[in-house]
């Protein structure tokens, strides 16, 4: 039956009707207790109802380890690692006998899941031994996979591409990257892009968060969350938008919970009755893609009311004034609900709550990031924040949930295909910058990229279809794409499925890296159109090891980076990615470049790769930019094995000294949250909460960026008199610093004489020796990146102050008009993007199609789904794929609860033979009347057809079921390309039995 549960309930004197029990009873006796000192000390665990016996797991296991080892009976150990599924970083121990992991437990010490799991965290045992996993390198041959040798894989890929090279240019190959990846890993993909000569990279963050990261990065500075999971237990209103964080981020809920128990007024806007809206104060219900006038509508209140902090906007805020204009000309009652169906008493309510119980924190998911105008939606929430003095103090900011479990990372370090890792840009100079840290010749690397190529974006993995289809005249660049690499990444969580199966068709090469084998592998073996066949294309599936058989840091959504240790040897004929890339490099001439600075370790078979220490000891020497530099391996794996000194509200160390290094950890934030700035050897703590006057830069504080120069049109964009971080030698704003500056302010000489010879002609992102930043921020207390003010208006983005325009495909022709899209840009990244073409080309398509499709995450299930759908335990809770629809809307259709359903699109109509997703109807009023909800996770059906033929042979996912991105619309953010997923029209019809 659909969506049937066990019960929760327990029989009276069972094991968790005691437990249950027990727990209200001493949370009665013990009120104040925090919830990490209540399990340690009541050995309770969470969600299984565990008996108290089993919670002391760890400690008997450690005790009982010399006993065992010397009765010969097995080896047992403890590995600590980190959850590989969503962003929140929960830790884990990791029992291990002989080898085998065969137990495990939540840690109670840790600051960020306080001993907790959910139900993916709870079943993540089963991604290391899974018996679903890619075994061994596999071919397609004649439409089925073949086991091949990884000499032979890793020849004939290699010779392709050399060949694909040699024809058509490097840029002819794509790279889609992991946000799985560790860090290191993430980072050494990047460089192995840019050796091989191409910025054709990219990863997952680009369809969850990359409006997100342009839209906060030019507000404030960075694009990134600012507080953390926990500093919200300070928060006194909340505000969660596009953000269902119940089943995206369920431990994130507990530190909510903490402040809802402390008076914290809950707020959630969203399209659906999530299961975070059932434990709101307030629920609104907004039409999906109207964020902006709804945020705009809260905040003409709050101008209306004189809400906004007027002191904290002229000191430290460029342009409010003229969204203040705009505000309250475009966004009266009326119009707001007009465009969002949000009336004036709802808007009203928000505001005075936000404004009211200060501070006050927001929180957004892809809800608000997956639009055409993303990253004017991501502004909208920025500036509220702003309005209301939020930023920068605890409690408050702006509290971005990121996906994956290390999502964060890669895209901090990671393939990118606009910048190098740390978001170091494409100009000449930031590639002699790393030239210079990883030791190579500049000239030689140049010469790696095609003519003029190397300082050029690439292509984005939203798009990497068109760079297949598109005619090559309309490409920026030599060739279409001719190979493409899925490492780590799922075609599922991407747009325009239909499209795509023609665009794998057309490929001459596709190689998927992935513990599992992903949908690619089905849907490369489905067969297409003959005419879209290419008859020359050479598909290969290597198996890659998952994060629990190696090490590495991985760095959580509140930016703390925490340490994985390697829990069991890589299974099978699996190996991990770093090794890969090296394997690859040797075959393709530049094995020597990628490892030059790393100590070389033996791996699986006693084969060499590059030791992960050494990887982020170059991390550390090189990305100045965001702080990935004081972050050395010693300090992070003291924090892990430290975990309880953190205080669960602060994040910071109340004393504590490492045993095996004697490090002292007084005063650091767990997980050294970035910016952690400077050398390991300055002992930066890392920063709790971005943009943080109220604390010395060497404590964690800070101010917003200088980085979008000094005025504009006449007007100061640094910061006021008196807006600079505690004992800062300069008390008004100031630009960042360079070798310049410290000798204008006569600080030249505070460096030692080996680092004058190393920043001369520097600025604090470049100079090697990190001597800028420390005379910066320790001598003189002042933050390198300078001191501006954040701007509420982004004069270089296609709307300096947030538009609302409708969605390409909107059943609201009557909006179209009112509100409408971009007009169609060339070559953006490097593709032709259409918009107002296919607005004006559908803008009657509602009368089809009228109902909006939305998308989103179910707590079972984690991303694209083949990793977490592979395991029993998981699939067991949820066995099919579904469509939320309305009670009159599926009575009007004849759909009954359970029934199977035809959900259609716009682009369905081009193929007349898809019939459509053949899905489950679950009958419901979390949606209205003009909105369904189909989760993302899902894949292995087509059109109603089962895939799982087209799986090679003992892979095939347990639970598989239609993909929602088969049938999403085209639609791209202005700005980042980041894909629509959220707007999508569709028409539902009963199916037949």
């Amino acid at each position: 039956m659909l969506l049937t549960r066990k019960s929760s309930s327990s029989a009276p004197g069972s094991a968790s009707s005691l437990v249950s029990s027990l727990a209200r009873g001493v949370s009665r006796a013990i009120p104040t207790m925090d919830r990490r000192s209540f399990l340690r000390r009541s050995g309770l665990g969470v969600g299984a109802g565990i008996a108290v016996s089993q919670l002391t797991l760890v400690k008997k296991v450690q005790a009982a380890d010399a006993a065992k080892a010397a009765s010969g009976d097995k080896k047992v150990v403890v590995k600590r690692t980190v959850c590989g599924h969503c962003s929140v970083g929960c830790a884990i121990d990791a029992v291990v006998e002989n080898g085998v992991w065969v137990r495990q437990e939540p840690v109670f010490d840790s600051p960020i899941n306080l001993g907790a799991h959910c139900a993916k965290g709870a079943a993540v045992r089963e991604h290391g031994h899974g018996e679903f996993r890619l075994k061994y390198p596999m071919k397609l041959v004649g439409g089925k996979y073949e086991r091949i040798s990884w000499d032979q894989a890793l020849d004939e890929i290699s010779a392709k591409m050399l060949e694909l090279r040699k024809q058509s240019g490097p840029d002819s190959v794509f790279v889609v990257g992991s946000s799985k990846h560790n860090n290191e890993q993430a980072y050494l993909l990047r460089k192995w892009m840019s050796l091989w000569g191409s910025n054709n990279c990219d990863h997952q963050a680009r369809i969850c968060h990359s409006t997100t990261v342009a839209g906060v990065a030019n507000t404030w500075g960075y694009g990134a969350m600012t507080n953390s999971y926990n500093d919200m237990q300070n928060a006194k209103a909340a505000l969660y938008i596009g953000s269902n964080a119940a089943e995206a981020h369920p431990v994130s809920m507990l530190h909510v919970l903490h402040a809802k128990e402390n008076g914290c007024k809950m707020i959630v806007v969203d399209p659906r009755f999530t299961r975070t809206a059932a434990k709101a104060d307030q629920y609104v219900r907004i039409r999906s893609g109207s964020d902006i006038p709804f945020l705009f509508g809260v905040l003409y209140h709050v101008f209306k009311n004189g809400w906004e902090d007027k002191k904290y906007i002229e000191d430290r805020v460029y342009g409010m004034e003229k969204v203040r204009e705009d505000v309250l000309a475009k966004w009266t009652p009326d119009k707001v609900l007009e465009a969002s169906g949000v009336d004036e008493a709802t808007c009203l309510q928000v505001a005075k709550t936000m404004a009211e119980n200060r501070p006050s924190t927001i929180v957004w998911c892809m809800g608000q990031t997956q639009h055409t105008i993303g990253n004017a939606m991501v502004r909208a929430s920025c500036i509220l924040q702003l309005a209301l003095g939020n930023i920068g103090t605890s409690g408050g900011g702006a509290n971005i949930f990121r996906g994956h479990d290390n999502v964060q990372g890669a895209t901090d370090v990671g393939p990118n295909p606009d910048s190098l890792p740390g978001y170091y840009g494409l100009a000449e100079g930031s590639f002699k910058h790393f030239a210079n840290a990883w030791k190579v010749d500049f000239e030689w690397m140049k010469k790696q990229y095609a003519p003029g190529m190397m300082t050029k974006p690439g292509m984005t993995v939203s798009r990497w279809i068109d760079g297949v289809l598109e005619k090559n005249e309309l490409i920026d660049q030599d060739s279409n794409l001719r190979g493409l690499f899925f490492w780590g990444h799922a075609p599922n969580s991407q747009t325009r499925g239909l499209e795509m199966k023609k665009a794998m068709d057309k490929l001459d090469l596709m190689v998927v890296v992935d513990p599992f084998p992903s949908a690619t592998a089905a849907l490369a073996a489905m067969p297409g159109k003959p005419e879209d066949q290419n008859p020359n294309r050479a598909v290969y599936l290597l198996p890659a090891t998952t994060q629990f058989e190696t090490s590495g840091s991985c760095t959580a959504s509140n930016r703390s980076i925490q340490w994985r240790e390697q829990v069991i040897e890589p299974l099978w004929e699996s190996r991990n990615d770093h090794m890969i890339m090296y394997q690859l490099a040797q075959k393709l001439g530049f094995d020597k470049e990628l490892v030059k600075n790393y100590k070389m370790v033996k791996g699986k078979g006693g084969m060499d790769e590059p030791e992960v220490e050494s990887i982020l000891r170059e991390i550390n020497a090189s990305v100045w930019t965001i702080g990935y530099t004081g972050q050395s391996p010693e300090r992070l794996k003291a924090h892990m094995r430290n975990m309880n000194v953190f205080d669960v509200k602060t994040l910071k160390a109340k004393g504590g000294i490492d045993k095996e290094t004697g490090y002292k950890l007084d005063g650091d934030y767990f997980g050294l949250p970035w910016p952690c700035y400077g050398t390991p050897e300055l002992k930066h703590p890392g920063s709790p909460n971005l943009y943080d006057t109220s604390k010395h830069v060497m404590e964690g504080g800070g101010n917003f960026r200088a980085n979008f120069g000094v005025e504009r049109e006449g007007v100061s964009l640094l910061s006021g008199d008196g807006s600079h971080s505690k004992g800062a030698d300069l008390t008004t704003g100031y630009p960042e610093f360079d070798h310049l500056l410290l000798k204008k302010l006569g600080w030249w000489d505070d460096l030692s004489e080996a680092e004058k010879k190393a920043a001369e002609g520097k600025n604090w992102k470049t100079d090697p020796s990190g001597g800028i930043i420390r005379v910066a921020m320790q001598v003189h207390g002042c933050h390198p990146f300078g001191n501006a003010k954040a701007r509420a208006v982004v004069w270089n983005f296609p709307d300096p102050v947030p538009q609302h325009r409708e969605p390409l495909y909107s059943n609201r022709p009557d909006l179209i008009a009112k509100y409408p899209t971009h007009d169609d840009k060339k070559a953006f990244w490097r593709l032709p993007t259409l918009f107002k073409t296919v607005q004006e080309k559908n803008k009657d398509i509602g009368k089809t199609f009228p109902l909006i499709m939305t998308s989103g995450r179910l707590v079972e299930y984690e991303g694209g789904g083949d990793e977490t759908r592979s395991n029993p335990w998981l699939a067991e809770l949820q066995q099919d794929m579904f469509v939320e629809i309305n009670p009159k809307v599926a009575n009007d259709r004849g759909i009954r609860n359970g029934e199977y359903v035809w959900v259609k699109t716009p682009p369905m109509a081009a193929v007349p033979e898809f019939k459509g997703l053949r899905v489950k109807a679950l009958v419901t009023e979390r949606v209205n009347e003009e909105t369904v909800f189909l989760p993302f996770h899902f894949a292995g059906r087509w059109g109603g057809v089962d895939l799982a033929p087209y799986y090679p042979t003992g892979a095939v996912p347990v639970v598989r079921g239609e993909s929602v991105n088969t049938a999403t619309t085209y639609g791209y953010d202005s700005v980042t390309m980041m894909q629509e997923t959220k707007t999508t029209l569709c028409q539902i019809e009963r199916a037949a039995a």
